[in-house]
């Protein structure tokens, strides 16, 4: 099995559990080292989305969920071992789901936006690690 920075394999832990501000964080420590590497920078934005639209940043979470998935699209199907047609299907859901008239709501008033689906992620050993 390939191995990853262990904040990779932190990262699934803490998305598995909603904790997308430490993903970002975690996520940042390695694509810091590489810049170039687009996989990182867009599941980095896609936990920033999800957690802008968790706090009413709907311009934020449309934005950077916007981005995320441009820079996962060259790594697709499967990347450090991660399904990414599960994540694109995941983002792209996503993007048909958040409200497009808004740009942010009151934090009083999150829990009326439509709901995110659920996207549970997992490490794969069916490929090379790149």
């Amino acid at each position: 099995m390939y191995t990853y920075p262990m904040e990779y394999y932190q990262f699934f832990i803490h998305f598995n559990e909603g904790d997308y501000y430490t993903c970002h964080d975690l996520l940042e420590e390695i694509w810091m080292t590489d810049k170039a590497n687009h996989f990182l920078k867009g599941l980095l934005q896609l936990s920033v989305s999800i957690y802008h639209y968790e706090y009413g940043n709907i311009k934020g979470a449309k934005l950077m969920m916007n981005a995320g998935h441009r820079y996962i699209q060259n790594y697709r199907p499967h990347y450090w071992g991660l399904n990414l047609e599960k994540v694109n299907g995941f983002m792209e859901e996503c993007l048909t789901i958040i409200p497009h008239h808004l740009d942010s709501v009151p934090y009083e008033l999150v829990a009326n936006l439509p709901k995110l689906p659920t996207l549970l992620l997992y490490l794969e050993e069916n490929d090379n690690g790149g």
